[in-house]
């Protein structure tokens, strides 16, 4: 078997968010404006559509071909170099994907349906399964590396551009591949590729629960730019693919475990979470009830002269209930109401004080606004 790619084929010099200010900031300019037109017709008219995802992924595609080349061709790219035109088609992805991003995201009740299913599984599965039941050999057990695989991969719904979800699953491959070449290096283990990485992904996957899983592959495969999803990356994702169909179809048959173990493990583990789920329909709290059991602290709220809304300043941990709950989430957003209001008014006073009129200058709005959604920090470092 191949083993996995390297992670040095990646370019690390700059970040995510660097391309795409810089996409921002050139579009900005009085210069790009029959792109940025193109760009918001795009995006207006693709709402229109009834969500259709196979067909809506072939017109997002399209437009980024459309795109790429009227930015090749355009006179604020007329001297750039293949870098920096990737750096503005990664910059459109994320933009166009942004704000599209509630409308091409599990967009069709099949994949919430999907979603789910495999949650629950993988929920079943955390109860029992063991890395040997994959046959991961002993030297790849490291629960530290196995944790910081899990943590890349659960961060997946962190983000909403193609290209950052793909950088989670990049991520904790990487991390699971370092691992293989260490055990390699360190312990004599032969690698057998495919044969040692897969199951230690379908372990970690598992492990993980990452949300939304099948949504987000599905989102990856139709919107990131198909240029892009070549080499290391198409080789991580792909495996990813593979281990959530392999969860999908696990049965005792599987694994390296006796099917009749197997069934009963999973039958065990849906029965506790059937109890789980009757104790929490049936808590009085969660019903609307109160707790019918009086506490020491309720009695100090019955004595606090002129009726005190806060109570629970003099309580003890201890003496806290699940009947005390609802009441305490009140009080909490009481407390937030009158503060975010106070603040409102202070922050109001002193900048009437201090504020000096400033002339309005004309013809300085932008033309593309930064997407909900994105953040200043500079995002993963690594990757396509």
């Amino acid at each position: 078997m191949e083993a996995a790619p390297s992670s040095s084929s990646t370019s690390t010099s700059s970040g995510g968010s660097v391309t795409f200010y810089d996409f921002l900031d050139r579009m900005r300019n009085p210069a790009s404006l029959d792109l940025v037109r193109s760009i918001k017709s795009f995006i207006v008219s693709f709402s229109f559509y009834t969500p259709n995802p196979d067909n809506d992924g072939k017109k997002v595609q399209d437009f980024y071909l459309s795109m790429e080349a009227a930015i090749r061709e355009h006179p604020l790219w007329a001297a750039a170099t293949f870098e920096e035109l990737d750096s503005a088609m990664e910059g459109l992805e994320k933009y166009v994907m942004t704000k599209l991003f509630s409308r091409t995201f599990a967009s069709v009740p099949e994949d919430a349906k999907i979603d789910r299913e495999v949650s629950e599984k993988i929920c079943l599965l955390q109860t029992f399964l063991k890395p040997e039941h994959l046959d991961i050999p002993a030297v790849l057990h490291n629960e530290a590396s196995w944790l910081l695989a899990e943590k890349e991969l659960q961060k997946i719904n962190t983000f909403k551009a193609p290209r950052e979800k793909l950088l989670c699953i990049m991520n904790c491959c990487r991390v699971i591949n370092n691992l293989l070449l260490n055990a390699s290096m360190s312990e004599n283990h032969t690698l057998a590729g495919l044969d040692d990485f897969l199951p230690v992904l379908i372990y970690v996957t598992i492990k993980a629960n990452p949300p939304q899983l099948h949504s987000n592959l599905k989102f990856i495969q139709l919107y990131r730019r198909q240029a892009k999803l070549v080499s290391e990356a198409a080789y991580y994702f792909t495996n990813l693919v593979s281990a959530k169909t392999f969860i999908v179809d696990l049965n005792g048959k599987s694994l390296s475990m006796d099917e009749i173990k197997f069934e009963e493990s999973m039958q065990a583990a849906r029965l506790t979470q059937t109890n789980r789920a009757t104790q929490i329909e049936a808590s009085p709290t969660l019903q609307g009830q109160t707790d019918p059991t009086p506490t020491r602290m309720h009695d100090k709220e019955k004595d606090t002269s002129g009726g005190s809304n806060y109570p629970y300043m003099d309580a003890e941990a201890g003496e806290l209930t699940v009947g005390d709950v609802e009441r305490l989430l009140s009080l909490y957003k009481d407390v937030v109401t009158k503060y975010t209001s106070l603040y409102k008014v202070v922050r109001h006073l002193s900048m009437s004080k201090t504020e000096t009129p400033v002339p309005h200058s004309e013809g300085t709005s932008f033309l593309l606004t930064q997407p909900e959604g994105t953040n200043t920090k500079i995002d993963h470092q690594r990757g396509n």
